[in-house]
């Protein structure tokens, strides 16, 4: 039976940019702050770049305040990945340490890569892109804690609870940022609690949002920066357990449950002997409009490689996170401006065939950080003295790293075993094949597929297996119901679409009801595959969304 064709692209409202900019001075603002360096984002990128600027302003006697705006509540909170991370850019941002000062949780001893189908799970040779030798298991919510304490150490001031709601510009230069005000009822009216958003005024701005940032979006937009390819991205569905069986190997997986049209695979860590992490990643390319990542991970636990190590425990965390998939011809042409410059994953610092962007983001930071020193050191943040960040970076390991598997994840747009033989031929070749760049569209521009009485999936038992409402509980999300939609919808949406979307977020925030969309947005966990593919999501008030504690 033929299914109904949709097109995301069609229905997806453009970027809010008269709310993500706005012009310095405008009115509405309470408290105002100056600093010599706003970073918005408390990730491994902002942290670092905030570190950095503190060392090099210690070293020199010089006195820098430097701020760092978090929107989750308290540090970590917001903060999700695999991970298994390559220590090089905190060797370097701490080189009187050593390893196991860091915040990990071991080295990584043995690895499995395994193919599966529905029922068996063959192991494959790693490929070289994959092997981990040297990196450590580690929790991205521990690492965020371990830098901010560093941070905070060095009189850093790092504020959590504020998001940054806009942009402050004066022309084409950036001042810094107004924060998203609180005590709001759903329809945008103050409340007794309420509190005006703040301004904050900076000579540099570091934009270190994460995946989708909106402001980065917005300020790249804005100055018409784009990229040989447009960013492309996956969502990756995790959970955290406590196992009877422990697992001493970390194995990520190829094939089912992820159909052979769209690109993707798993992942399980040992984080200690009876604590796992595991998940799934979809790149948001595929084309079953269907197709529910949430749903594809409860459906994967019950395979015997997942379930020989779940069966009897329990499910002690969830969360979900979309990842920056484009490589290197998705990254802007420019990463810095008059007053501005985009760090990490907001400017696609991620190697998808390594499966590492932490690293990158860190390194990234140190980078931004350099060359804004240098800036203030010389009493100008113009573009032209700021473009110093985009040198260091362009001639770093992390451009090159990039350069070197820049089509391999592109190549798995064609489905999964023309995209594997050409990513072998990538391999043997060292990045030389195919000697051209792939193409890519946006995700949202990809066609899908809707087709009449799609599987409702498994029934979910509340042991193994679990419903979204029961995953959103374990984010430990207590957004408040009242609080003002944050996602901004497209006009005139068909049933077509509103389906998508339900089966696409993995939280649960949209639903169908009567034919009609739902909108069920204290939900959101902030993963932003909503962004990617329809509403758009924009800052909500402070500390809203998951409080993931071990992600």
């Amino acid at each position: 039976m033929s299914g109904e064709r949709l097109v995301p692209a069609r229905f997806q409202p453009p970027l809010p940019l008269d709310r993500l900019l706005i012009p310095a001075g405008t009115a509405g603002a309470g408290d105002q702050m100056e600093l010599d360096v706003l970073i918005v984002g408390a990730g491994p990128a902002g942290l670092a770049c905030a570190i950095e600027l503190a060392h090099l302003a210690q070293r020199e006697g010089r006195d820098v305040n430097i701020g760092v705006l978090e929107k989750a509540e308290a540090l970590g909170e917001h903060s999700l990945s695999g991970a298994v991370v390559n220590p090089r850019a905190f060797r370097e941002l701490f080189p009187d340490l050593k390893d196991a000062d860091f915040p990990f949780r071991g080295p990584v001893k043995k690895e499995r890569v395994a193919l599966l189908t529905s029922r068996r799970a063959f192991t494959l040779p790693t490929p070289p892109t994959m092997h981990n030798a040297g990196n450590y298991i580690a929790s991205l919510c521990e690492i965020v804690r371990w830098l901010g304490e560093r941070a905070a150490a060095l009189r850093v001031n790092v504020f959590t609870g504020f998001p940054a709601a806009s942009l402050l510009v004066e022309g084409g230069r950036v001042v810094g940022v107004r924060t998203a005000a609180t005590g709001q009822d759903r329809e945008g009216r103050p409340l007794s609690n309420y509190m005006a958003p703040n301004d904050l005024s900076a000579q540099v701005t570091a934009l270190a949002e994460g995946t989708r940032g909106g402001l980065s979006q917005a300020w790249l937009e804005s100055q018409d920066v784009t990229s040989e390819n447009p960013p492309i991205f996956a969502l990756g569905v995790k959970e955290i357990w406590e196992t009877r069986q422990p697992l001493d190997t970390i194995v990520h997986t190829l094939g089912w449950p992820v159909p052979t049209d769209a690109f993707g695979g798993s992942f399980m860590y040992p984080l200690e002997p009876n604590l796992v992490a595991l998940g799934l990643v979809v790149g948001l390319d595929y084309r079953d409009a269907a197709l529910d990542i949430h749903d594809l991970l409860q459906e994967m636990k019950l395979h015997p490689l997942f379930r020989q190590y779940l069966e009897g425990g329990e499910m002690v965390e969830w969360g979900a996170k979309t990842i920056p998939e484009g490589g290197y011809y998705a990254v802007p042409a420019r990463r810095s401006g008059d007053g501005v410059v985009v760090l990490g994953d907001s400017a696609g610092f991620v190697d998808v065939p390594s499966l590492k962007g932490i690293h990158y983001a860190m390194q990234s930071g140190i980078f931004a950080a350099r060359a804004v020193y240098a800036g203030l050191k010389a009493g100008d943040a113009s573009a032209a003295r700021l473009a110093a960040y985009d040198r260091l970076v362009n001639t770093s390991f992390i451009m090159k790293d990039l350069y070197r598997t820049r089509n391999m994840r592109l190549a798995f747009k064609d489905g999964f075993y023309v995209g594997g033989m050409k990513a072998a031929l990538m391999t043997i070749t060292g990045g030389r094949f195919p000697g051209r760049k792939i193409a890519m569209r946006r995700d949202a521009e990809m066609e899908r597929t809707l087709t009449p009485g799609a599987s409702p999936g498994i029934t979910p038992d509340g042991r193994l297996t679990f419903s979204k409402a029961d995953a959103v509980f374990k984010s430990g999300n207590a957004t408040r119901d009242t609080i003002p939609i944050h996602l901004v919808l497209g006009k005139d949406l068909p049933a077509a679409a509103a389906e998508f979307y339900a089966h696409m977020c993995p939280a649960g925030v949209y639903e169908v009801v009567q034919g009609s969309l739902r909108v069920n947005a204290p939900n959101c966990v902030d993963c932003k595959a909503t962004d990617v593919l329809g509403p758009r999501w924009t800052p909500r008030e402070g500390g809203s969304g998951p409080k993931y504690k071990r992600m």
